[in-house]
């Protein structure tokens, strides 16, 4: 069964498998655990109705047939939108209920009032030990320690000023990782994000990687670069990053 705890780097599926599968369904989620993913990643707003919904953006205009704000919607009428392939949006709720049980999920909350119905759920299927909490906003991950003392939290970074605060966070909201993006290498520069890596680990925190676009995980070789400094690989594309994980020793 995969777990958080484990000695090889963890792949998840950024959005499902979105580089062959519409982002944020069902269907993506379901294949990038076929095809090898130890979980997947997924973002939370809340609805009109209070039901914790996947949805990457604010609005439904950009990945799917519908136009509108899903806070302004109810479920019912979200469920009437096309995100392609046959797949129309899911609740949280339902992506529990279709993937196995050892399955890691990483909850990304975009929108803070949906922290409270996303733990209801997490409790619900009784899967505290599968699910990590993460978010850019601070106001989420205190939420979210605040109701659930256990649960992990990644603190997502999009801006060089959260790296001071990292030892006063951990401290406060009892991190498990630091979920940094790769867009720091062209950013800061290699050395410098390697720095950053290392003092993280250094402080008992996890890795994890992500990246709007694939191609900086392999582009100069990126990840062979920072080997050993990561635990978690957050990829549109699963199956090449399993292959090329395989190929560095990680898996």
């Amino acid at each position: 069964m995969a777990g958080w705890e484990e000695n090889r780097v963890l792949v998840l599926g950024h959005r499902g498998f979105m580089s062959k599968y519409p982002e944020n369904s069902i269907l993506a989620f379901v294949e990038a655990i076929n095809a090898g993913a130890d979980g997947i990643e997924l973002d939370v707003w809340l609805t009109k109705d209070g039901k914790a919904v996947i949805m990457h953006d604010e609005s439904i205009d950009r990945t799917s047939s519908l136009k509108g704000n899903q806070k302004e919607m109810t479920m019912e009428e979200l469920k009437k939108a096309d995100l392609g392939l046959g797949q129309n949006i899911p609740t949280l709720e339902e992506v529990f209920e279709v993937l196995p049980e050892n399955a890691l999920i990483n909850i990304e909350i975009k929108d803070v009032d949906a922290v409270g119905e996303s733990l209801r759920v997490v409790d619900e299927f009784n899967a505290l030990n599968r699910v990590m909490i993460s978010s850019f906003e601070l106001e989420a991950l205190r939420k979210t320690r605040e109701l659930n003392d256990e649960i992990r939290i990644g603190l997502l970074i999009d801006s060089e000023k959260l790296i001071p605060m990292i030892p006063q966070l951990r401290e406060e909201l009892k991190l498990w990782s630091v979920n940094v993006p790769m867009e720091a290498i062209p950013l800061i520069g290699l050395e410098k994000t390697m720095q950053a890596l290392r003092w993280v680990r250094s402080l008992g925190l996890r890795v994890v990687l992500w990246t709007e676009n694939d191609i900086l995980f392999y582009k100069n070789d990126n990840l062979a670069r920072i080997k050993g400094l990561f635990d978690a690989v957050i990829a549109n594309d699963v199956e090449r990053m399993i292959r090329y994980l395989k190929g560095l020793g990680l898996r």
